[in-house]
């Protein structure tokens, strides 16, 4: 399988028990409950990334996905940073569910940001002017990707995650607290930690309904 064998089959030996890729692709679900420990160095995180962020595909090779990694009490002060946020702007009545779920966040062991590079998508605008209107769509695809990737690598060495978007809310204090560049558009945060719970069963439409195969 090549890359993908290289990825969700790591040649570590700090995970020797690493899933499968089809494993991996089934397991990769929503982690709502999750805590600060890690199965695997910050090291092993970062090399996960890395090369998700390297092999992952883009349009036109644009390469322009951009991830912020923050572990610690960096990872903390993201959630603190959002909490405060939405406590400006959500009913007081209504705020403790809102903390109860930052704090959730806030309870795991890092957070991934992922951010689009403004500027190289412009700059294909500008080189391609026909395909304009499209390389702000098939950004979002490339950033998708990345998404998908990266969490379903960290499902492989026993994190459990979920995607937020509290953008465009904490922009600007996040570009401010770790001097993101200005052309760096926040797409989307993934939360990470070790699991606490599993996710509540799935449940799934008919393959019939959505896939068509002709021969």
């Amino acid at each position: 399988m090549g890359i993908l064998s290289d990825l969700f089959n790591p040649k570590t030996e700090e995970n020797v028990n690493a899933k499968d890729f089809y494993t991996a692709v089934e397991d990769r679900r929503s982690y709502y409950g999750i805590s600060k420990e890690s199965p695997v160095s910050d090291q092993r995180i970062q090399e996960v990334i890395e090369h998700a962020v390297k092999h992952t595909p883009s349009a036109f090779n644009s390469q322009s996905t951009r991830v912020v990694l923050l572990l610690g009490e960096q990872h903390n002060r993201l959630w603190d940073i959002t909490t405060e946020t939405l406590r400006k702007i959500v009913p007081a009545d209504q705020f403790s569910s809102t903390k109860e779920k930052m704090d959730s966040f806030r309870g795991g062991y890092g957070t991934v940001l992922f951010f689009e590079d403004v500027s190289v998508i412009e700059q294909l605008q500008s080189n391609f002017a026909s395909y304009a209107e499209n390389f702000p769509i098939w950004s979002q695809h490339t950033s998708g990707m990345h998404q998908y990737v990266i969490w379903t690598a960290l499902e492989v060495e026993g994190f459990g995650a979920s995607l937020q978007h509290y953008n465009p809310l904490i922009d600007e204090d996040v570009k401010k607290e770790w001097n993101i560049p200005s052309e760096w558009k926040l797409i989307a945060q993934m939360p990470f930690g070790k699991p606490t719970m599993q996710p509540g069963e799935k449940q799934f439409q008919p393959l019939a309904d959505r896939i068509k195969v002709f021969k």
